[in-house]
């Protein structure tokens, strides 16, 4: 399948169009007169990239004046409605300037990946060639048979009649032969999925005709209690029956129903079901807050009035996320969506549940352990607005937002948040002040210790700062005790492996039958090299932090830039 030529004078509007690969810029495409009133900024389209490969790229711009080049033209629209808004086009474009990548490194890591469609190498017969294969070896002809009778193959039917073998070297010698030609095609991922629901029969919709038919004299008594089960399904779930659950309780067959379908009793329909679980939405916060949350939530709340961010500098086990919960709900209630981060996806499960709780089906979790199809449906759900709470990781900030209204930034000094490899290597948390900034949203930003800049930026006045320093019901803190095993060591003449305070400590906790957790943050043989006459500590030079000793290398190094050092 050939892209139509059309003269390039011909065309009245360009597109330029961001495709999932890191380019150095954007590429613009011609855009054809029959797709000019249908194509909006944010749909994807097909196009293609050198001289038959296809992708599925992002309007970004459309433009009506005529660039110094002759284009190509976008070959079909593959939405009917955008996929991305303008502003997280906004937000990918900041992100490739601020953290020196591309848009398509972006589009890579925001949009999932069943709408990021990839060609399929598809081999067409060559009508011009007369139909004499005979000269072709077993495997040419085997290929060129197939495509005689299909005229079209695809990449993967080769390979299965092959088996494997040699395939693209074989395709080779097809084209030199000019018995066929290669194109591309998309090839469609996503896939909606489809269950098979039973339903009663209009003839007997109403209740005369039902209990004239339950009335009857029957023989056939299996089928006859597999109708009673489905009546019984029916009224509990309100007349959606799914067919496997039905055979499954009922302890029917699938002979069974089919011999009342074909009596015209019951009858299937194929249906799209979600592939998510999914709750009755609501809005209920049914607890109390201490005097001190109260005080906290006040605060927080007078805060954000007057300042966009706003940092919750609460100490562990204060109810920070009690509070969270009382403006999730003030925000629900306006009608915004509302963004809550996670650093860890392990965090994400027991936190979903204590939110179910009070936002049922108004909550979702987002992150990227979830499979392809799943990522596309939560996309659409937050894109179209049904989903009004979106919890996850880092890559939920890349959701599309309709309305967003709050961002809560739990354990914000976490370095979960910064995504390494490959790029786009983002900061979450800063990527996601910048697009509340985008919506006119507010950001609130958790932390029982606090990140060194955005406390900085919290006593200098650009953030506002809500302080929480009681626990919730008045549990005490930990009692918490430094002890120098430097000097320990130099009054017991050798190495103290337990310091006298931790040893007892240990002894008493054993005996009282408790368990005891030890931690040890350790990388290589030793952490640190130490002076024994004056406590000197050996540090990098580009870093000011100390070196570890790695005995299988004979070397300092600094874990944080790399360096190495030799041994002082």
């Amino acid at each position: 399948m050939q892209v139509q030529s059309i003269p390039f004078s011909e065309y009245h509007a360009w597109a330029e169009i961001i495709i999932p690969l890191a380019l150095p810029k954007n590429f613009t495409w011609a855009i054809p007169a029959a797709l000019e009133p249908k194509l909006k900024i944010g749909m994807r389209v097909e196009v293609t990239l050198g001289k038959n490969k296809r992708y599925a790229g992002i309007v970004k711009h459309i433009l009506y004046e005529a660039p110094a080049y002759e284009t190509k033209p976008i070959i079909q629209i593959l939405d009917e409605q955008p996929v991305v808004f303008a502003k997280q086009l906004a937000l990918w474009e900041w992100m490739a300037g601020y953290y020196l990548c591309t848009e398509g490194d972006v589009m890579q890591a925001a949009v999932p990946s069943n709408l990021k469609l990839n060609s399929e190498t598809v081999l067409s017969w060559n009508e011009a060639h007369d139909d004499d294969i005979s000269d072709l070896d077993d495997n040419e002809y085997l290929v060129a048979e197939a495509l005689q009778m299909k005229r079209e193959l695809r990449l993967s039917e080769i390979q299965q009649i092959l088996d494997g073998k040699q395939v693209h070297a074989i395709i080779k010698k097809l084209l030199q032969k000019q018995i066929c030609f290669v194109w591309e095609e998309l090839k469609p991922k996503y896939k909606e999925r489809q269950e098979t629901f039973v339903l009663l029969h209009p003839d007997y919709a109403n209740e005369a005709a039902l209990e004239q038919l339950l009335n009857q004299p029957t023989r056939a008594t299996k089928q006859m209690e597999l109708l009673l089960a489905f009546l019984h399904f029916s009224k509990l779930q309100q007349g959606e029956v799914k067919q496997v659950e039905l055979l499954q309780k009922a302890n029917a067959s699938a002979a069974q129903l089919k011999g009342l379908i074909d009596k015209k009793i019951l009858y299937t329909e194929r249906r799209s079901v979600h592939r998510l679980p999914q709750l009755p939405p609501m809005s209920n916060v049914d607890f109390a807050l201490s005097d001190a949350q109260t005080k906290a939530l006040e605060s927080l709340q007078n805060s954000l009035q007057t300042q966009p961010i706003v940092l919750l500098h609460g100490v562990t086990a204060s109810g920070k996320t009690q509070l969270y919960i009382h403006l999730i709900a003030k925000y629900l209630q306006a009608g915004k969506q509302v963004l809550y981060m996670l650093p860890e996806i392990a965090l994400t499960a027991q936190t979903i549940r204590r939110l179910q709780q009070h936002f049922g089906g108004n909550i979702a979790v987002y992150h990227s352990k979830f499979n392809p199809n799943e990522r596309v449906e939560l996309w659409h759900k937050v894109r179209e607005g049904n989903i009004r709470i979106v919890l996850g990781a880092r890559s939920a900030m890349l959701l599309p937002f309709q309305d967003l209204g709050l961002i809560i930034i739990d354990e914000e000094h976490d370095a979960s948040y910064k995504q390494q490899d490959p790029a786009p290597r983002y900061h979450a948390r800063d990527t996601a002040i910048y697009y509340a900034s985008l919506h006119q949203a507010k950001v609130v930003l958790g932390s029982a210790t606090p990140s060194i800049e955005s406390y900085y930026n919290a006593l200098t006045g650009k953030y506002g700062l809500v302080t929480l320093s009681e626990r919730y019901a008045d549990v005490a803190l930990p009692a918490i005790e430094m002890v120098d095993t430097r000097m320990l060591a130099k009054e017991h003449k050798a190495k103290v492996l337990l310091s006298p305070a931790l040893h007892e400590a240990i002894t008493q906790t054993l005996a009282a039958h408790k368990q005891v957790i030890i931690f040890q943050n350790r990388r290589g043989y030793t952490p640190y090299q130490v002076c024994g006459v004056c406590g000197w500590v050996p540090q990098c030079r580009h870093c000011s932090v100390s070196l570890t000793y790695h005995k299988s290398t004979n070397k300092l190094s600094c874990h944080y830039c790399g360096t190495h050092y030799p041994v002082v």
